[in-house]
């Protein structure tokens, strides 16, 4: 029990630091929040034409829209601009919570891979790391990378960068202190 704790506990704060330069000092996800000098104008209108919080794919259809009606909607938008917006009412930001948060659940998220990394037998430093990593390979599968089959993202390269320099960092560590005598 003690290792899975300290080994996620440490593995998480990696993770965590990893993320936040990635994010902020090294700024990777830039091309994912571009700036553009017409913000106050596109929210402006965007303001005017929605009434709630959400997020709208720009080529939708109505619910209800027949498999046909959708088929040839798509077909009439295919070479032209689309756009996928989330939008919010109102900016609300609680960093303190919000890094509390994130560290959180990165660590939680490294306890569960450190549970499973346990069970495998016999351990070595590098099977621990590989492990390690195809893990945070998983996460990046799974989660960016799909929605970027669909919905192509700017900084899908960061998100991979993210994945394997934090999971490989977090797998160095583990891998250290998991099999240590």
């Amino acid at each position: 029990m003690k290792k899975l704790l300290i080994g996620g506990i440490v593995g998480g704060i990696i993770i965590f630091i990893w993320q936040t330069l990635s994010w902020t000092v090294l700024d990777l996800h830039r091309p994912g929040m571009d700036y553009t000098p017409k913000q106050d104008t596109v929210l402006n209108f965007l303001n005017s034409q929605f009434s709630e919080n959400g997020t709208y794919y720009m080529i939708s259809t109505p619910k209800g829209t027949s498999n046909e009606e959708m088929s040839k909607r798509m077909q009439e938008r295919m070479g032209k601009p689309w756009a996928l917006v989330d939008y919010h009412k109102e900016l609300k930001v609680d960093m303190g919570m919000n890094i509390f948060r994130g560290l959180i659940t990165t660590i939680l998220m490294v306890i569960f891979a450190v549970w499973i990394l346990a069970k495998l037998s016999p351990t070595s430093f590098a099977a621990t790391f590989v492990g390690t990593l195809l893990i945070g390979l998983i996460v990046f599968i799974n989660s960016p990378y799909t929605m970027h089959i669909w919905y192509p993202k700017a900084d899908i390269m960061a998100h991979l960068t993210d994945a394997l320099v934090a999971w490989g960092l977090c797998g160095i560590w583990l891998g250290w202190y998991l099999n240590r005598k």
